[in-house]
């Protein structure tokens, strides 16, 4: 009984037709040909740090490295997606991928006409991190347009369990590759891995598809600039995507800052054994990809929010709780799966949020938006932690001062003690955040107080920065103030509504004053 009601829920959601991933073909091509680039771009990657420890043999090398891919990537985010949302995706997509393909199409001539210098990598690279900056947006705006609603947290978690694989076969292919056949091959196989990615974006035809060079009421669109802004202020005009986005970049800022840590705290707390820190890589890359099949499988919590929140915390519990007290390899390589395991739900979760939540031609700028507020914390995060291992956390474990009066018997005072403190702290933090914002109703009831977008009808935004995307060009919070009937996918007749008296103390009611406050912020 159980396994029929299942069929027939997972048959509902994809729009009548039979499967748990019925409808999800053309996804799934686009979602090979991006995975098969996500490998490529990681063996090229590893190559590159390979390469470039070679030619200096210094770690702030690399630290630069890892710098000129990740801040055009940030950066430029909010840019990209109000590029996104001037064109169609399909195009976006091709741009995105084309991108990549020329840049590294330079690189294999300069490479086989006399060699790469350092700075010659650094440009590279940060060309690569300027072209996926559109990767995002352009797939988060590309998804709803591929799968049916129902399919979208599957999509999305497919899409992380690429990453994921991408992450750990990557590395391990790469080193393969630089001994025995070279970086010249490597460039060779990373322009394939793009060709393949554009050869399925081309065969794939998504429904309802088209950008446009004008605002939807008419007359020229503004500045690129000011789009992307409007991308920001989207997110922060209505409070529960507000809340959901703080919380979200508070919980990344304070992981980063305690991932930053594993790394040297398995070396230092291991005696330097590569073969610790190999497992501890493996199981981060294993958790992720069982986690992403396992959501796709699944198809994700039916309380979105309150699904999201919770893996949080259990993340951050796993991770970070329990990695920092764990006291070998067998116990990190445990902790850290499990939260790689819950990432792809999180990160599948708040991406369909934002999908079902907001109007398709505002896509590209908020998922812009999310990228950046999402992953500006990291170079701080990064920067800041190895100072504070070396200069603040090692020395006071060793002496067991400060804080570590009260933290030294949960982790120690030898090698290490004083990381595995920063990853404890992070992880108590994250719990904290994640249990705030589970009290904020803001959060945990977006579904209701923020319906979601009719994908069919959609909504005409607000170029002008004075509305939210509603439907017919008004926003939901000017629809609410003016007491209009309906909002934004709600399943009631407008007439019916607005001829039937309502309790104003409803909880439901639109006009209630708590519901009103929520909803205008």
């Amino acid at each position: 009984m159980a396994d029929s009601a299942r069929s027939l829920d997972d048959t509902a959601q994809d729009g009548g037709r039979t499967g748990r991933f019925a409808g999800m073909g053309p996804f799934m091509l686009v979602w090979s040909g991006q995975a098969i680039s996500l490998v490529g771009n990681s063996v090229l990657r590893f190559a590159f740090v390979f390469e470039t420890w070679s030619a200096t043999g210094r770690a702030t090398a690399l630290t630069t490295l890892s710098l000129c891919a990740m801040l055009p990537q940030v950066l430029l985010s909010p840019l990209a997606g109000a590029f996104v949302d001037r064109i169609n995706r399909r195009t976006a997509l091709q741009l995105a991928d084309g991108g990549g393909l020329l840049v590294v199409a330079l690189l294999g001539v300069l490479h086989f006409a006399g060699g790469l210098d350092t700075w010659e990598v650094y440009a590279a690279v940060m060309l690569l991190g300027a072209a996926a900056a559109f990767q995002f947006p352009a797939l988060g705006a590309s998804v709803p347009l591929l799968v049916d609603k129902g399919q979208l947290q599957r999509a999305n978690s497919l899409l992380a369990s690429a990453k994921s694989t991408a992450d750990v076969g990557g590395p391990a292919l790469g080193g393969l590759l630089v001994v025995f056949s070279g970086l010249g091959f490597i460039l060779v196989a990373d322009l394939v891995s793009f060709a393949a990615a554009l050869a399925a974006i081309r065969v794939v035809r998504m429904r309802g598809d088209g950008g446009t060079a004008r605002k939807p009421g008419g007359g020229p669109r503004k500045k690129l600039v000011a789009e992307a802004v409007e991308g920001m202020r989207f997110l922060f005009r209505h409070p529960s995507l507000r809340d959901l986005m703080l919380a979200f970049c508070v919980v990344n800022l304070v992981m980063v800052f305690g991932f930053a840590a594993v790394q040297p705290m398995v070396l230092a707390r291991s005696g330097g054994e590569t073969a610790a820190l190999a497992s501890v890589n493996t199981a981060i890359g294993v958790g992720g990809i069982a986690g992403g099949l396992l959501m796709a499988a699944w198809s994700g919590p039916r309380n979105r929010a309150r699904g999201m929140l919770l893996g949080i915390i259990g993340m951050c519990l796993s991770a970070q709780v329990a990695m920092a007290l764990a006291g070998g390899v067998v116990g990190w390589c445990a902790a850290i799966l499990v939260g790689a395991a819950l990432m792809p739900m999180i990160n599948g979760v708040m991406q369909a949020i934002v999908q079902t939540k907001v109007p398709q031609e505002w896509h590209g700028r908020v998922f812009g938006a999310v990228m950046f507020l999402s992953q500006i914390s990291v170079p701080l995060a990064t920067a800041v932690s190895g100072p504070l291992a070396d200069h603040v956390f090692e020395p006071r474990a060793a002496d067991g001062s400060g804080i570590f009066v009260v933290l030294g018997p949960l982790v120690g005072d030898g090698p290490g003690s004083g990381m595995a403190a920063m990853l404890l702290i992070a992880g108590l933090c994250g719990i904290a955040v994640g249990v705030l914002s589970m009290t904020r109703r803001t959060v945990r009831e977006i579904d209701s107080l923020l319906p979601d977008i009719d994908a069919e009808s959609g909504g005409d935004g607000a170029e002008d920065g004075d509305g939210a995307g509603g439907e017919g060009g008004a926003s939901t919070d000017e629809a609410v103030s003016r007491g209009d009937a309906g909002r934004p996918g709600d399943p009631e007749d407008p007439d019916k509504r607005r001829d039937t008296p309502e309790d104003p103390e409803d909880p439901e009611n639109p006009d209630n004053p708590e519901n009103k406050a929520l909803v205008e912020g």
